[in-house]
């Protein structure tokens, strides 16, 4: 297995000649496309060997992309993982099991989650229930997806009393639904991406 040196997304038209030729020459596939190449080198980003592999690479210089075989194949995984990062917003909502406490006026917000029963707890009222295993192991960063969705939703305690008073209106209460239908369809999209992630 060859590897080759992926110097940016932003490659000049010439380099980028030199990376398709350099693909059709080693798969001795002369119908690659570019396109074909960046849903390739997009499913081998997210190949967990491949980062483990080139972990301390990654953090200082540009990806090498190793020439894995079924070059198609790793293609058509980059496509799935693609659309489902890129159109998560008209994806099926995951069916996670929402449970409401009656006559609670002013919900205190809590976002937090309890990952061994599977549960996200939203406020004093409302946690949402049945999210599985697999879900929290799509991960952004040092989060999983569904943790980096709540923290970006917390109430912050601006220290200013100036513009905690005449500039902080964000009130988790106004986005609470809007939050629940993306936490839905984003455990869809973690479910997906981990289901096409162990297949690699």
């Amino acid at each position: 297995m060859g590897v080759y040196r992926l110097s940016c997304f932003c490659i000049p038209q010439l380099k980028i000649d030199r990376l398709l030729e350099q693909f059709q020459t080693h798969y001795k596939d002369t119908t690659i496309t570019r396109e074909d190449i960046f849903h390739y080198t997009y499913a081998v980003l997210h190949n967990p060997e491949y980062r483990q592999k080139y972990e301390l690479n990654l953090k200082r210089e540009f990806p090498r992309l190793p020439f894995y075989e079924d070059f198609h194949k790793w293609v058509n995984w980059g496509k799935k993982l693609m659309d489902l990062h890129i159109n998560y917003e008209n994806i099926e909502s995951y069916n996670l099991k929402r449970q409401d406490i009656p006559d609670i006026s002013k919900p205190k917000p809590q976002l937090k989650t309890d990952k061994t029963k599977g549960i996200i707890t939203l406020d004093d009222m409302t946690s949402l229930y049945g999210v599985p295993k697999i879900a929290w192991e799509y991960r952004l960063g040092n989060r999983s997806a569904l943790e980096w969705i709540l923290d970006q939703y917390k109430e912050k305690k601006i220290k200013d009393p100036t513009i905690a008073e005449k500039f902080n209106h964000y009130r988790f209460a106004d986005y609470k639904e809007q939050v629940i239908n993306l936490l839905r369809r984003v455990c869809t999209v973690s479910v997906e991406t981990m289901q096409i992630i162990y297949q690699m």
